[in-house]
Parts: structure tokens; C-alpha cells; sequence
């Protein structure tokens, strides 16, 4: 077989199979209805929200035209013709297997079946929806025909863009021109000057302090959100990212931190009503009391056996929390409600308050992570991650930082439960389920391990997107399981992965001056 056509069938099969797979979960209706959310009701302007047979084709369109993406090949060297038989053959396997599947369906649906007792998403107006409205067989051509012409089209575009010389002869110029300007140098230079760094600091300050006041509540909630997740990512990237311990009962230190805050500021069911300042550090030292009661005994352990016991260790804090032996401490099932609130001049922090104080507490949690990192700590617990045996052999005491982490870490967390109990002015067992361990877990390793841009940038991407797509509220686990396959293949490392610490020859001078004057 030549190269390119299984090149193309290849791409076809594989493309077809993730198009089936998303039909047989009910996700099609989604996808036409986020091409509608873009784009509007193509054929309906005048307002009703009825999902059209456009935004199915849309749908169906971007797939094939992936198809047809995914059969260029870099280093091939085909002309046109084969781009073409590859195009067509990633086309026709993919749309005569999404046709067959479609037909199928469509069938079983028309004698009678009722399709929801094996899929549950396919419900009869969902049906209705794939089919177009027409027969099983007329529904599959019509996959079949869009599947082909936008395969063709992926292939043939693609194609046409590599093989264009000024796309090239723009990109070279572009990176002589920035690798003649050393613009990284000159940037690094610009930001040892101390007036433009406070001038930059000052700017920054300014655009976090008027944005909330322009985002609304909706927007101020969401944000929120992912800020009280940054706090917890920066917390977990010290125990995981930096010293290389796979915690997953993460979430325990979380539960803590929110209940302990609301027991001190809620009036039931203890009636304590401590000042909200006051309890907020009590939250962050009981949790890191906790973190060091907990690590004493175990982190002699690694790899999977640590992360089984601090697994463990989350639900047994969840459990106990609604257990009937705790209810008169902690109001068992039924949480804590009207949990105490910031207050600024005699005035209850609103949500464009709560943004400034979350701004600013991410801000200091990303001083102290960076700080920590360039520090002597940071290098022995980088040497811990990358192998514990030699960092041992060289004299790192391994024992002390990693409890060192797990403390840290775990008053991070005990930030970020108090501030989420505060917000939400409620907490309850529910709350901290296994999921909010694994969510942080992934916000580290989508932003890449052990790098602060890339906690980020992963909270916003795991936390802020799927509240700004309230379409994909079923299809979370789903999205967080492909983007992790994704991320596995494409960026191993993560969005923004970390950089190893490179020393120049000046600071290598100056670092032996140092160390003779100590002497």
C-alpha cells in the first residue's frame, strides 16, 4: 500500500472512531450547540433556538476537515495527487465508518428500540437530531458526503499552506531577527532595572485592582474560583512538582483549613465567632499540624505507596467529617452555614473584594513559591525529585525536606480551604470528595510540573473553561481524561513546563567570589 493512502487511512479510522465514540455519549448535540452559541441559528434568525441541520454539519465538517489535517506529513515529499488520494482515503473510511454506525442506530431506532437502555444519552429527540430528521440511510450518505468534501478540503488546504516559499521565508526572518536582537537579554536587562520593575509592579496592581470592578458577579465568581485553585496548585506543585512526592489525599489538608474556619467564625454550632483574620491562620497552621502528623509516620515511602496512604487518608477525612461520632463537632451531613465574612471599614467584603484579596494572596503564594524554588531548599528538593538515592548519598537530609514540603503544601491548602469556606459562606462533606484532589493534581500536570506559569494556566484551563462552557458539565471527566491523553502525546511536559536553572559564566565567577570570601 503507498505511503500516503495509509497515511490517510489512518487518519480516518482514528478521527472516525473519536466522531463515534462522541456520538454514542450524546455529544453531538453539544458540539452543533456550541457551533451555535458561536455563530447563531444559521437558518433560523429569527430567534428560535431549535438546533438546525447547519450546526450539525459545521460539526460534522470540523472532524473531517482534522481528518484531512492529519494525513500531511512533514518529511513526505508527494505532489498533489498524492495529497489528494490521501485526503479522499482518510474521507471515505472515516465517513463510511461514521455512515455505518449512523445507519445502525438509525435502524434499531425506527423498529422500536429503545436506545436508552444501552446508551442512555440517546434519547429520541437526540435521534431525531442525528438523523436530520430523514431516513437512516439518507442520514448516512449525508455524513458520508460531508465527511469526504471536508477531508478533501483539510488535505488539500494544508498542502497548499507548507508549500507556499514566503510562509517559510517569513518564519526564518522572523527568528534571525530575534535571534539578532537577543530580545531575551535585553527584556532581562530592562527587568534588573529597579524603577522599571516597581513601574511594572505598579501597572500590574492597577489592572488587578480595576478588572473586578469590570467582570460582573458572574465573571468575579468564576475567576474566584480559579484563583482559590491556583493557591491549591501552587500548594500541591511544592509537594509534587518540586520534592517529587505523589500526594492524591490532598484534599484532606483542604477540608480542614474550611472547616476549621468555619468553626471558629460560623455562630452554630459552636458559637466561637473568632475574628475571620484570626481564624483564617488558625486554618493554615491546623492544617499544616496536620500535614506534619500525617508525614512523620509515612513519608519514608514512595511512588505508589505513598500515594495509596495519602489516598486513604483523604476519604477516612471525609468520612469522619459526616460520621455520626463527629456530628456534634463538625454538624456531620448537614455542613456548616453562615460562615463568617471578611469585613473592611464596619462593610462585608463583596465579590469585587473578595477578587482584590484573592489577587493578592495569589500573588504572595507565587513570591513564596518562586522564592522557595531559587532557593537552597528548592535545589534539594529538586535533587530529591530527580533522584532521591544520590541526593541522600550527597549529604541532602531527604527526610526533613520533604516534610518540609508536605508542610508547606499543606498550609497552602489550608489558605485556600478557609478562603473557599469564607466565600461560599457554607461547607459541608461534599464538598472535598477524591475529585478535588484529582482536579488539583491535573491543574499541576497540564500546566507542567514544578513550573508557576504553568499552575496558571492550568487552573484557568481545568477550572475557568468548563464554567465558562456550561455545555460540557456532563462531559468533565471526559474532557479532562482526553486533554490528558493530548497533553501525554503533544506537551509531556506539560503547557508551560519548567526550565532547569542555567548559570552564565558571570554568575559562575561571581558565585566562586562569593564562596572564597566566605572561606
Amino acid at each position: 500500500m503507498l505511503p500516503h493512502i495509509k497515511k490517510g487511512l489512518v487518519s480516518g479510522f482514528t478521527v472516525g472512531i473519536v466522531f463515534v465514540f462522541l456520538i454514542l455519549i450524546g455529544f453531538i448535540s453539544v458540539g452543533a450547540g456550541m457551533i451555535w452559541d458561536l455563530f447563531g441559528n444559521l437558518n433560523n434568525p429569527s430567534g428560535n433556538v431549535t438546533l438546525t441541520v447547519s450546526n450539525l454539519i459545521i460539526f460534522i465538517g470540523l472532524f473531517g476537515f482534522l481528518a484531512g489535517l492529519t494525513t500531511w506529513d512533514k518529511g513526505a515529499e508527494g505532489d498533489w495527487v498524492q495529497t489528494l488520494l490521501a485526503g479522499l482515503a482518510a474521507g471515505l473510511l472515516g465517513g463510511v465508518l461514521v455512515g455505518a454506525v449512523i445507519w445502525e442506530i438509525g435502524s434499531l431506532y425506527e423498529q422500536g428500540v429503545d436506545l436508552r437502555a444501552y446508551l442512555p444519552n440517546l434519547c429520541p429527540e437526540e435521534m431525531t437530531f442525528l438523523l436530520f430528521d430523514h431516513s437512516p440511510m439518507a442520514a448516512a450518505l449525508v455524513y458520508l458526503i460531508s465527511w469526504v468534501s471536508f477531508s478533501l478540503a483539510g488535505a488539500l488546504i494544508t498542502k497548499a499552506v507548507s508549500t507556499r516559499d514566503w510562509f517559510s521565508k517569513i518564519n526564518s526572518k522572523i527568528k534571525d531577527g530575534v535571534n539578532r536582537l537577543a530580545l531575551k537579554d535585553q527584556i532581562q536587562k530592562v527587568l534588573e532595572n529597579k524603577a522599571v520593575l516597581i513601574g511594572l509592579l505598579i501597572l500590574l496592581g492597577l489592572v488587578l485592582y480595576f478588572l473586578p470592578l469590570a467582570w460582573g458577579s458572574y465573571l468575579n465568581y468564576i475567576m474566584g474560583t480559579v484563583a482559590i485553585y491556583v493557591l491549591l496548585g501552587l500548594g500541591l506543585n511544592i509537594i509534587v512538582g518540586y520534592s517529587g512526592q505523589l500526594v492524591l489525599g490532598y484534599v484532606a489538608f483542604f477540608a480542614i483549613g474550611a472547616y476549621t474556619y468555619a468553626l471558629l467564625t460560623a455562630p452554630a454550632p459552636h458559637g466561637i465567632e473568632l475574628n475571620v483574620w484570626l481564624a483564617m491562620a488558625t486554618a493554615m497552621v491546623t492544617a499544616t499540624l496536620t500535614g506534619l502528623l500525617l508525614g512523620l509516620p509515612i513519608l519514608n515511602l514512595r511512588g505508589d505507596y505513598l500515594a495509596i496512604v495519602t489516598l486513604g487518608f483523604g476519604e477516612i477525612i471525609r468520612i469522619l467529617i459526616r460520621s455520626d461520632l463527629l456530628t456534634p463537632l463538625t454538624n456531620g451531613p448537614k455542613g456548616i452555614t453562615n460562615i463568617g465574612q471578611p469585613t473592611w471599614h464596619g462593610h462585608i467584603f463583596s465579590d469585587v473584594n473578595y477578587m482584590h484579596l484573592l489577587f493578592l494572596l495569589v500573588l504572595v503564594g507565587l513570591f513564596v513559591a518562586k522564592r522557595l524554588k531559587d532557593s537552597r531548599t528548592g535545589r534539594a528538593w529538586i535533587s530529591i525529585r530527580e533522584d532521591q538515592t544520590v541526593a541522600q548519598a550527597t549529604g541532602v537530609n531527604t527526610y526533613r525536606y520533604k516534610i518540609l514540603a508536605l508542610l508547606l503544601g499543606a498550609a497552602f491548602a489550608g489558605l485556600g480551604g478557609a478562603l473557599f469556606a469564607s466565600r461560599n459562606q457554607f461547607t459541608g462533606p461534599e464538598d472535598f470528595m477524591l475529585m478535588v484532589s484529582v482536579n488539583v493534581l491535573c491543574i499541576v500536570i497540564v500546566g507542567g510540573m514544578g513550573s508557576l506559569p504553568g499552575v496558571l494556566i492550568g487552573a484557568f484551563v481545568l477550572k475557568g473553561l468548563p464554567e465558562l462552557l456550561r455545555e460540557l458539565e456532563d462531559y468533565r471527566l471526559l474532557a479532562f481524561g482526553a486533554l490528558l491523553v493530548v497533553m501525554m502525546i503533544v506537551r509531556p511536559s506539560g503547557l508551560l513546563p519548567a526550565r532547569q536553572t542555567q548559570f552564565s559564566r558571570a554568575q559562575h565567577d561571581k558565585y566562586k567570589q562569593e564562596r572564597a570570601e566566605v572561606n
